[in-house]
């Protein structure tokens, strides 16, 4: 990450708490809506002649701002990508909460497609106080107006025209009891990603790429977001710098699987579920996304863990 971009963040500090949740509606009322207000969005392209990646930084506070808090989106991908991984799927990252003030949402997550007029889509997941124990998930989308410069030194950078805008993600409809193929088909497929643990052996000062001499893989717990599948997920093999993995169901009752692979050397996971019905109604759900573990050192080893993270599958 270039230093400019790291100049544009602000340091996160830790000093408050989730607190209170949302009213998330039932059945047919998926119309609840929830505003945020994106206040800062910084892109920097590759320096010239380098095989760098872009960065983009986006800042984003929730509600009418009283809160008192914020959440920085980052996201950092080969600068060809714009956006979308080698295999057509849009990758979603997710936005850090600084800490101070209130938050009424687990996971706050962002894509960005900057091929396609820069558009930015927004999704968070929540506690709901009309449904004591449940949880649900809303999404909104919008372009980002981008004032870009480009020179033969520093390659492209752009900065958010104005003072910032006000936007809208709405809720999406309550999770499934079960995870059949007819059901599950017609439902937007996303997961949310938690207890992120990853151990590897690196010695100190080694260049970013070097491929570590000892590496556990990732393991999590992956909850999708359209019925109550929860997954249990470890790495049961590598591959060069990708670590592959399968993910099992609670219950030993279902139709479904699931399985990962990550990249280690870009810090994106790939997964894949799969419904196993009749040949007319078996399918899949591919979502990407981009890891920013906090990773802990003793010695050589590194212990990486990370907050909940959502991912999506395709854009809505």
């Amino acid at each position: 990450m270039r230093t400019s971009m790291l100049a544009f963040l602000t340091a996160l500090s830790l000093t408050g708490g989730v607190v209170a949740s949302r009213v998330c509606g039932s059945g047919a009322n998926v119309s609840t809506e929830y505003q945020w207000h994106v206040g800062a969005a910084r892109y920097d392209g590759a320096e010239p002649g380098k095989k760098d990646s872009a960065t983009i930084a986006v800042s984003i506070a929730p509600g009418n701002r009283t809160m008192g808090t914020f959440f920085e989106c980052v996201a950092e991908w080969p600068e060809s990508w714009e956006g979308w991984y080698e295999d057509g799927n849009i990758i979603w990252s997710d936005c850090i909460w600084a800490g101070n003030g209130r938050t009424y949402d687990t996971a706050v997550s962002f894509a960005l497609d900057w091929k396609n007029n820069h558009t930015m889509y927004i999704s968070h997941t929540f506690s709901c106080s009309d449904n004591q124990g449940s949880d649900a998930l809303a999404i909104g989308s919008f372009q980002l107006d981008m004032d870009c410069t480009t020179s033969d030194k520093d390659g492209t950078s752009c900065m958010l025209k104005g003072e910032g805008l006000d936007v809208t993600t709405t809720g999406r409809p309550a999770r499934l009891a079960a995870d059949s193929c007819a059901d599950n088909a017609h439902r937007y497929q996303s997961w949310q990603l938690e207890n992120w643990l990853r151990r590897y052996e690196l010695v100190p000062g080694s260049p970013s790429s070097s491929a570590p001499s000892s590496d556990t893989g990732p393991s999590f717990i992956l909850r999708n977001m359209a019925n109550t599948d929860i997954f249990n997920c470890t790495t049961s093999e590598s591959q060069n710098n990708t670590a592959v993995g399968s993910c099992k169901l609670d219950t030993e009752e279902s139709s479904t699987t699931a399985r990962f692979n990550f990249n280690r050397q870009l810090n994106v996971l790939t997964i894949k579920q799969q419904w196993n019905c009749s040949d007319s109604s078996s399918f899949e759900a591919t979502g990407v996304g981009y890891v920013q573990a906090t990773c802990s050192r003793e010695g050589n080893f590194l212990t990486c863990t990370s907050t909940p993270l959502w991912i999506g599958t395709e854009t809505l």
